[in-house]
């Protein structure tokens, strides 16, 4: 027989955010730094999504996502309110290559996501022909963009396909794992659309964004990571957000959503849980699912958003035994272009990357290639022992590493990176405005504002944000509106 689900009926400004990722960890502990009682629902038995750390012959690895862009402040502000600001750590090297053309070839500079303001800068990764047919723009007619367009398809038309296959596919498929020919340019690179609209040939509105950028004077590294791993992030928030009186509960999927006369009834597999707002910070297919009978609109758009699949294989070699494999040295890795055919689609040298997985391993040097592709799953079902040999073969031919490893860890991340097509913008608002018809209910994450961290913690902020103000305005339960102090390790936060 089975027994009757407990059910929670205390409200006093409760909010619920489902989904225990990066996303809905800084919603929370934005939430609760705005007076509210929060419960974060994971429905695993690990916190932090797609970012984690494990071991590699005993050192400790990222095995996710291993960066931050730290030119946007979301992310770094908040692993400094958490306690990790003296753990904030820039590349130790930022030489990457791209392996092209049976050679390691310096990633050129001066360029939007591989769209140059010189064609010079392209020497070497381009054929002769390929950079000719770059100074051709300025003789074509105007290409329409409209209100989206893909960005392979208009570099393309602009400067030949051998700008995006060299260049802009491995740059822009090391972001999304997905095909340049469908990423949206308003998504993705939209200070690159906002050139293309204000009209003139494409190099001319490259240099505009240079320029502009230089007149900003940003100083201070483009990405950051974290001693220890970007891995630990979540942990620190989830620290904070329990210091903070916050309840995080893991293995706890969540079954349903229903809107009652008093909020949101939120329900697992033991217990309802009366909520004044929720804060869906899942992937959009669960989204869709716990969205279909209250929002079915949303719904809809959520279930239409398609994924990319990757697997990170991640290896440790003696360092005497690489030291004749000089492509190592001096690099942090290489992208691959994927016109060239090969399995890997990049490599990171990670021991020279982050001086502290130098500093913890000096015997080892370790490196990770990463396999897989928008519409290349079949990667993703070979055995670990298969993808192992494939990048050992790749590097070998690109770097002359002949080495056998001492250790190896294969992490697949199934349905890891949301699509970001042309349209997908128009997508979001549509799925917003259908979910701000219903009080008390927003939604997050990779899907929303953009799949790196600082782009997650915007769309949680936002979020949470919208939340506080909606109950605020509505006079629900009994919202403090001091701010709270929650505290990680060393740190206080604060709004």
């Amino acid at each position: 027989m089975q027994r009757p689900l407990q059910r929670d009926t205390t409200r006093t400004g409760h909010a619920v955010v489902i989904g225990g990722g990066i996303a809905g960890l800084a919603a929370a502990h934005r939430l609760l730094a705005s007076g509210l009682r929060v419960t974060v629902l994971e429905a695993t038995e690990r916190l932090g999504g797609k970012l984690m750390t494990g071991e590699i012959a005993g050192t400790r690895v990222d095995l996710g996502a291993e960066s931050m862009l730290a030119r946007r402040p979301e992310a770094v502000g908040l692993a400094t309110d958490v306690g990790l600001g003296d753990r904030l750590q820039p590349p130790a090297t930022a030489t990457a290559s791209v392996w092209t053309r049976d050679a390691l070839r310096p990633m050129p500079k001066g360029h939007v996501m591989g769209v140059p303001g010189d064609p010079e800068a392209l020497s070497g990764v381009l054929s002769a022909e390929g950079l000719a047919r770059i100074a051709e723009e300025r003789d074509l007619t105007p290409t329409a963009v409209g209100d989206d367009v893909s960005v392979g398809s208009y570099v393309a038309d602009r400067l030949g396909r051998e700008v995006v296959d060299r260049l802009v596919e491995p740059l822009l498929g090391g972001v999304y794992a997905g095909d340049a020919y469908r990423i949206s340019m308003r998504a993705a690179v939209p200070q690159l659309f906002e050139a293309v609209k204000e009209g003139g040939p494409l190099l001319d509105g490259v240099r505009r964004i240079q320029e502009r950028a230089a007149a900003r004077q940003q100083t201070g590294p483009v990405f950051q990571g974290i001693e220890g791993g970007i891995g630990t992030l979540p942990g620190a928030v989830a620290d904070a957000v329990r210091a903070g009186g916050g309840e995080i509960l893991t293995e706890t999927p969540v079954l349903g959503l229903t809107r009652s006369a008093e909020g949101w009834d939120v329900r697992t597999d033991t217990r309802v849980i009366a909520a004044d707002a929720v804060v869906l910070a899942t992937p959009a297919w669960s989204a869709s699912t716990l969205l279909a009978a209250e929002c079915p609109a949303a719904s809809v758009e959520l279930a239409a958003v398609e994924y990319a699949s990757m697997a990170l294989v991640t290896m440790a070699f003696r360092r005497s035994a690489v030291e004749g494999a000089d492509a190592l040295r001096g690099r942090s890795g290489f992208l691959v272009p994927p016109v060239d055919g090969r399995t890997i689609k990049a490599a990171t040298f990670s021991s020279n990357k982050w001086q502290w997985v130098a500093d913890a391993a000096p015997d080892l040097f370790v490196l990770r290639t990463s396999v897989g592709r928008y519409g290349e799953e079949e990667h993703l079902h070979r055995e670990d022992s298969e993808l192992v040999a494939a990048s050992l073969g790749d590097l070998t031919a690109a770097t002359g590493l002949r080495a056998e490893p001492v250790d190896t860890e294969v992490t697949r991340w199934i349905g890891g990176l949301p699509q970001y097509p042309v349209g997908h913008l128009g997508r979001v608002a549509r799925i917003r405005d259908e979910v701000a018809k219903l009080p008390g209910l927003r939604v997050c994450g990779a899907v929303y504002d953009g799949v790196g961290i600082p782009g997650c913690v915007a769309s949680a902020h936002r979020a949470a944000d919208e939340i506080v103000a909606g109950l605020a305005g509505a006079g629900a339960g009994e919202i403090d509106n001091t701010p709270t102090r929650v505290r990680g390790t060393g740190s206080e936060a604060g709004q």
